[in-house]
């Protein structure tokens, strides 16, 4: 066994694109979360794009190049890993769920259910469940969930490139039943990536940023619905008791204009500010480890490739629409970020790969598994925000100072939106100042009750609390927190 850091390449920073600066929180944030390396022998071609926890509680790795390898002691404390062999010849393993004595994986041209008949710890049967989808180049990516409670698994389908939706289904979210029946659910995706739930089970994908998509987000699958990029209108034909859209939306428009014009648009229900917040978001969990992982429990977890950075996320649902905030929470990981996966000790699994396709990633290793590591200590920081008829709520990890906390001067919020267009990506635009009348400290002070005039429906709400300090006098270890508003709750 040898070190991931060992196995550092040359620097990836050589593809001349902009990363942005870095939180600067890492060294703060290392005092409640450990980033943990979970060794990879040098023999193991390891290019990890999916993890699931098996019944004996091994971690099971789906790769890049179609490897399946189940780890045991990746978990212990200092990792001690083995590595077997389950599986091979697979296509880019995107997501991997177990069920039923069987193990389900999400791949480039299928979703196919590997089972080790006579015991000897090897896939010896394949079944294609479907296939009934179209792939022909590199950028035809498929992503899955984890079983949902009827067991299907939900795959999100990316473009043949951005602009483009050439092969069938491209473009669409569907979803698979144990059976093998491919539903279609919805379209308007560009190049998705991870596929999971939140507490209340409804299930999302995240999106890249590129045409009609200004920042990377989280987008609801929601059936019939239309999530925003129309190359894949072409396909609705092929789809049972679901009609084209009667219209397109219009190019050089915004998001909240253009719901009102084509019903069936989905708003994303978070945005994240490009760079600020990650800029090739990727695989992403939901924590139920019981407080195993801290003060963030029935929270969404996220890795990005890009910037090898965790991020974490809350839902609402709104007016009969979802949407919810984002926070930073831990940079400093050694390659780019695929997926997580949370351990039965509840520890984050991260883990990913550096390429050669012109992708710059700041995490330099070619290839890493590693773990994050809760230290028991709780950190002050920014818990959740719900908004308010008139406001927004914002919880904390722990109770605010409430003198300071009860001044509105020492907050400060500004919110901005994107273009909605056929081009790629999008600057902030639309920028406001809303003015923040007052605050209200809650009993126990571990919560706050901000009234807000300006509160903009189809605008990050973009919150800064670098002056508020805990009863311990004590700074946040991150001060910022953006909340995108579809909605605003009605009286």
């Amino acid at each position: 066994m040898i070190s991931v850091l060992a196995l550092i390449s040359p620097s990836n920073k050589s593809h001349g694109q902009e990363l942005g600066a870095m939180w600067g929180t890492s060294e703060e944030e290392n005092k409640y979360y450990k980033i943990v390396n979970i060794p990879i022998p040098p023999e193991v071609p390891m290019r990890p794009g999916s993890f699931e926890i098996l019944p004996d509680k091994r971690l099971a790795v789906g790769t890049r190049r179609g490897d399946i390898y189940f780890v045991s002691g990746a978990f212990e404390t200092p990792p001690n890993p083995s590595y077997h062999l389950f599986a091979s010849g697979q296509d880019e393993i995107f997501g991997m769920s177990w069920r039923n004595n069987s193990l389900t994986i999400t791949q480039f041209g299928e979703v196919t259910q590997l089972t080790d008949t006579n015991g000897d710890g090897t896939a010896d049967r394949f079944d294609t469940l479907t296939n009934n989808w179209g792939y022909a180049e590199g950028h035809e990516f498929a992503f899955g969930s984890k079983h949902d409670p009827e067991g299907n698994v939900w795959v999100a389908l990316g473009l043949s490139g951005s602009y483009h939706s050439r092969n069938i289904y491209r473009g669409w979210a569907v979803k698979v039943t144990p059976e093998g029946k491919m539903i279609p659910v919805c379209s308007g995706l560009r190049s998705p990536g991870g596929v999971a739930a939140n507490k209340e089970g409804a299930m999302f994908c995240i999106e890249s940023q590129g045409p009609w998509n200004g920042s990377c987000s989280l987008k609801h699958l929601k059936e019939g619905g239309f999530l925003g990029h129309p190359a894949s209108y072409n396909w609705y034909q092929f789809v049972k008791k679901m009609d084209t859209p009667k219209i397109e939306p219009n190019t050089n428009s915004r998001i909240s204009i253009e719901r009102k014009r084509v019903k069936e648009l989905v708003p994303p229900v978070i945005l994240f500010p490009y760079i600020k917040m990650g800029r090739s978001i990727s695989g992403f969990r939901l924590n139920q480890t019981k407080g195993k992982f801290g003060p963030f429990e029935n929270q969404l977890f996220f890795g990005d490739y890009t910037l090898s950075i965790i991020l974490r996320a809350t839902t609402e649902k709104i007016n009969g629409v979802w949407q919810g905030a984002c926070y930073p929470f831990r940079e400093g990981l050694s390659t780019g970020i695929m997926n997580v996966e949370f351990s039965p000790e509840g520890q984050l699994i991260a883990g990913g790969f550096t390429t050669n396709r012109q992708w710059p990633v700041r995490g330099e290793a070619p290839y890493a598994i590693q773990r994050l590591d809760w230290t028991g200590k709780t950190p002050f920081e920014i818990k959740e925000i719900n908004i308010q008829e008139d406001g927004f709520l914002i919880n904390f990890t722990k109770p605010v100072n409430p003198l300071i906390a009860s001044d509105p001067a020492n907050y400060s919020m500004s919110t901005y939106t994107h273009n909605y267009s056929a081009g790629y990506g999008s600057p902030e635009v639309d920028h406001t100042t809303p003015k923040i009348t007052k605050s209200v400290v809650s009993e126990g002070a571990n919560s706050v009750r901000l009234t807000v005039e300006g509160i903009k429906e189809g605008h990050i709400h973009d919150f800064d609390l670098s002056k508020i300090k805990n009863s311990s006098n004590e700074n946040l270890v991150h001060s910022k927190a953006y909340y995108t508003v579809n909605e605003i709750p009605k009286n």
